[in-house]
């Protein structure tokens, strides 16, 4: 495989939609700002025991994400439901006195709509989270939240994916009164437009372009971030990564670290930190190359990062850097980013 950058005078599509991702932000929190504040009410009348999330892909990284969220913020259990429980094997839920969280780009996919529908039968209040907004998902469901993101040409999901992280983190703090989380989404356009000017390039390609296959760690909310991380690594780069928690590595998956075996750990500014930190140092002692976004690793290699001042909107910027990097690493290895091999823009599974 050619290590020679594509060479094209034009920027790709990717790049140009992560560029957009701060306009995109802003965007969707001016634009959509009144149903995601009605929707939070919604889900704050209806006083929910528990959360699902129906999505696939980036989306469903997404919903890893509010996982996280939702369960800091407003201390309710979120479970993933597989869309194929109502689209192939038929059954219908038991849902009363929950939300369900659908989560699609499109908003079309038959699995992804047929679930919300399950759910709202069953007696879920559903929310769509999608970037089309007049699609079958917004029509099932009783909230629909237009992420704004604006047409998105490349395969690889990287405006809608952060839109709808954002949307679902507002949707929340509506819902819970969360007045500090409010303030710091409406700051994440500044942080992002210095979140893509952090290099990671220089620091990882040199190491990482020798290998075959990586870890990316996380934990917590940034777990996500890594699930996603290393999705795009398979997406735009051909190259094998695998997603683990920084504590899970430490265990099986632990036999295969080694000089030949890079880590990425994205580490966000919230409790976490410290533990993935030990993480990285820990696995840098045994010979591995470790990439880590924290001040307090010691061994492993500090990338450069953007604080957002808030624990949930840390792991956002963390992979808005990575996502400029991953770009420039796929035209490094001599990839066109916007057209993976086997790949299209829209999938649609039963």
């Amino acid at each position: 495989m050619s290590t020679e950058p594509i060479k094209s005078t034009e920027p790709t599509h990717m790049r140009r939609e992560i560029e957009e991702i701060p306009q995109a932000v802003a965007r969707l929190l001016d634009g959509s700002g009144a149903v995601l504040t009605e929707a939070g009410r919604g889900i704050r009348e209806r006083d929910p025991q528990f959360v699902v999330t129906v999505a696939r892909g980036s989306s469903d990284h997404a919903a890893t994400f509010m996982k996280y969220a939702v369960e800091l913020t407003a201390g309710l259990a979120v479970a993933s439901v597989g869309p194929s429980i109502a689209s192939i094997y038929g059954r219908k839920l038991r849902l009363a006195g929950s939300a369900c969280l659908a989560i699609s780009q499109s908003g079309k996919s038959p699995d992804i709509v047929a679930m919300a529908e399950t759910a709202r039968a069953g007696g879920a209040l559903t929310i769509a989270i999608t970037n089309t907004a007049d699609s079958p998902l917004a029509r099932a469901s009783d909230y629909a939240i237009d992420i704004l993101a604006g047409p998105e040409r490349s395969v690889a999901a990287t405006k809608t994916f952060i839109n709808s992280a954002v949307a679902g983190l507002a949707l929340m703090a509506h819902a819970t009164g969360d007045d500090a989380l409010l303030k710091a989404l409406a700051g994440l356009p500044e942080h992002f437009r210095k979140a893509i000017e952090c290099d990671w390039m220089g620091v990882l390609a040199e190491t990482i372009e020798k290998q075959k296959s990586l870890f990316i760690l996380g934990r917590g909310p940034s777990a996500a971030m890594a699930n996603e991380a290393a999705l795009k690594f398979k997406e735009t780069c051909g190259m094998h990564a695998e997603a683990y928690s920084a504590a899970e590595v430490m265990h099986g998956p632990l036999a295969l670290i080694g000089p030949d075996f890079p880590v990425l750990a994205l580490a966000a500014r919230d409790a976490s930190e410290p533990s993935i930190a030990e993480a990285a140092d820990n696995l840098a002692a045994k010979g591995a190359p470790v990439f880590v976004t924290s001040a307090l690793a010691q061994r492993a290699v500090r990338l450069p990062h953007v604080a957002t001042g808030h624990p949930l909107t840390d792991p956002l910027t963390l992979i808005v850097s990575f996502y400029m990097f991953v770009e420039a690493f796929a035209r490094h290895r001599g990839l066109d980013p916007d057209a993976p091999r086997n790949l299209r823009k829209v999938t649609e599974t039963v």
